[in-house]
């Protein structure tokens, strides 16, 4: 994939992030739903559920920080802006390969590592 595919990948994803109201991102895509179509179905689907899993990682981020002790927010601040730097480096990574799968590639990537941080985060806010 150019470059200029995946900006518009990072582009569709900040779109989906900005537009996505709180309703539409609860309802539009069920957590089990497989993403079918042609390519730009997947990746949008992709991306529609890379921002729900964001919604949930960002709110699980937000209790985590509450819980914390005070000396662990500022590693826990830092975890996460290199957690962001690790992922969007890496799904630029798959972004760039061959093809349109590419493209798909890159929104599983965004989807899996965003959801994976989620349920991480949640399952440090469950056990404090």
């Amino acid at each position: 994939m150019n470059n200029g595919v995946a900006m518009r990948l990072a582009l569709l994803f900040a779109a989906v992030l900005l537009a996505a109201s709180p309703a539409r991102a609860e309802g539009w895509v069920e957590p089990e739903q497989r993403c079918d179509g042609n390519t730009r179905e997947i990746v949008d689907c992709l991306m529609a559920r890379a921002a729900q899993w964001e919604k949930r990682m960002d709110a699980a981020y937000k209790e985590a920080l509450k819980d914390a002790l005070p000396a662990q927010r500022p590693k826990l601040l830092k975890a996460q802006k290199l957690w962001f730097k690790y992922r969007d480096a890496n799904c630029e990574f798959y972004g760039q390969g061959p093809g349109t799968w590419a493209s798909i590639q890159a929104g599983y990537c965004m989807k899996d590592l965003t959801q994976t941080r989620a349920q991480d985060l949640e399952s440090y806010t469950e056990k404090h």
